[in-house]
């Protein structure tokens, strides 16, 4: 029986034993894997009669799409979920990927018939006490507490489910496989079996994977091209609300998103994610500036708050919250430079209201406002939405989709909208925009001088 050595990090294979790995770098990341002679496993293949036949030829079967009674969570899915089709759901620990989960199949137990929670990481009351909370009363939500993958997949073939959420990928195990759960060969197997069943039973299949300390799915990433949907459920636990992202879709776009908010009673849409970011935004107050954001194709109206104050030390601070840190650097760069604000004895901190992250370059003018309003303590227009990215020499770059982030102002009231000069040919005169009842003025701005006179008069 061989040994070798596998990365937990980003899964580098080696002969012996490494401090460090030379895949990623990461420190004391190796664990020691015996292979199993190849004799003593066999792998169940899915078999298919059909024939080699020309694309043309090839006739479209429109397979209907299950919905999970969540819009947000079936828009990111593509409309639905595909019949057979594996998902792959991770996030960081306490996010909610269980409750997410919960809710979508007691949805889609009520509508479509029987649905099989396995749970491998807790116990039956556990996951009871945690669907009392939530309202989770189906009675056709059946739940299984195993890490078996053979009474997992006995059960699947007994009960024929219309779903399954296998939760967690990493707890269970194969056991005619040497090795513990959450190892590379496990996990490699586990879903290669559950990828069978899903595509020989035309059952989809959610499966639940723990996340590194960088953030991404732990594991090998053939785990990742096994599957036919990569998931991931993001939010800071300090805050409520969450953000579910596809980063791979095979059935649909990986440009959507879906916002919720975490409750007392579980996860809670949110249909209108711009107004209530709003919300509670102090109008008159130095230091802050809308700007519309894109999370995939929707657009977000999102608050970019600055705080400038004289430093203590000889080396001001500089701090970002759901924002670039390095690009926050730059721009303050620009500022002092080319719009001659003295920056270099202050301490600057920026953040996004409502704890989001926000990492796209159309927000690059809001920053600068916001940073020039606190500087002066001149408060913004609070009608006015700013958007452009700002280049080194102090210009106001294009962005893309401008139409798209003008009308979700336009539909929350604001009156006037900085846009870069450059993307001006993108609208039609006058701006075809008539959710109020008066037009949101549009005035495109080339120097980040022309925005501060505008935006600070």
């Amino acid at each position: 029986m061989k040994t070798k050595y596998f990365c937990a990090e980003c899964g580098y294979e080696s002969i012996k034993w490494l401090g460090r790995c030379p895949g990623c770098g990461s420190w004391n990341t190796f664990t020691e894997t015996k292979e199993a002679p190849p004799s003593k496993f066999k792998h169940r293949v899915f078999k298919t009669k059909a024939k080699p036949q020309a694309i043309s030829e090839i006739k479209m079967e429109e397979e209907g799409r299950l919905k999970t009674g969540m819009g947000e969570f079936d828009r990111v899915l593509g409309g639905g979920l595909v019949p057979g089709s594996v998902v792959l759901i991770g996030g960081d620990p306490g996010i909610g990927k269980s409750t997410l989960l919960l809710q979508a199949m007691n949805n889609l137990s009520s509508k479509y018939g029987l649905v099989l929670y396995t749970s491998g990481e807790e116990s039956l009351t556990q996951t009871k006490l945690r669907a009392q909370r939530i309202g989770v009363n189906s009675t056709k939500l059946h739940i299984l507490a195993t890490t078996s993958i053979e009474e997992t997949t006995k059960y699947i073939e007994e009960l024929k489910p219309r779903s399954v959420v296998v939760d967690s990928i990493q707890a269970v195990y194969k056991s005619d496989l040497p090795f513990t759960p959450g190892s590379i060969i496990q996990l490699k197997e586990s879903c290669a079996e559950l990828l069978y069943l899903a595509k020989s039973m035309n059952i989809p299949i959610f499966l639940i994977g723990h996340v590194t300390k960088g953030g991404v799915l732990a594991g090998p990433k053939v785990l990742e091209h096994m599957v036919d949907t990569v998931l991931y459920f993001e939010g800071e636990k300090e805050y409520t609300y969450r953000i579910l992202r596809a980063v791979k879709n095979r059935f649909g776009s990986t440009n959507e998103v879906g916002i919720f908010e975490m409750k007392e009673d579980g996860l809670a849409e949110v249909k209108n994610p711009s107004r209530i970011l709003l919300e509670e935004r102090a109008e008159g107050t130095s230091g802050s500036c809308i700007t519309a954001t894109l999370e995939g194709t929707r657009p977000l109206l999102v608050e970019i708050q600055a705080l400038v104050s004289p430093s203590s030390f000889a080396l001001p601070q500089r701090r970002t919250t759901g924002l670039d840190y390095n690009r926050a650097s730059l721009l303050l760069a620009v500022l002092e430079k080319r719009a001659g604000l003295k920056l270099g004895n202050k301490d600057v901190f920026l953040n996004v209201a409502g704890g989001l992250r926000v990492y796209e370059p159309a927000v690059d003018l809001s920053m600068i406002l916001a940073v020039a309003s606190s500087l002066k303590n001149k408060a913004i227009d609070p009608n006015l939405v700013a958007l452009g990215e700002v280049g080194l020499s102090g210009e106001v770059r294009s962005i893309n989709q401008v139409p798209l982030r003008i009308r979700e102002a336009e539909k929350l009231g604001f009156k006037r909208c900085l846009i870069p000069r450059g993307n001006l040919k993108d609208l039609n005169k006058p701006v075809p925009l008539k959710a109020g009842k008066e037009k949101i003025k549009v005035i495109g701005v080339g120097k980040i001088q022309d925005a501060l006179q505008l935006a600070l008069r």
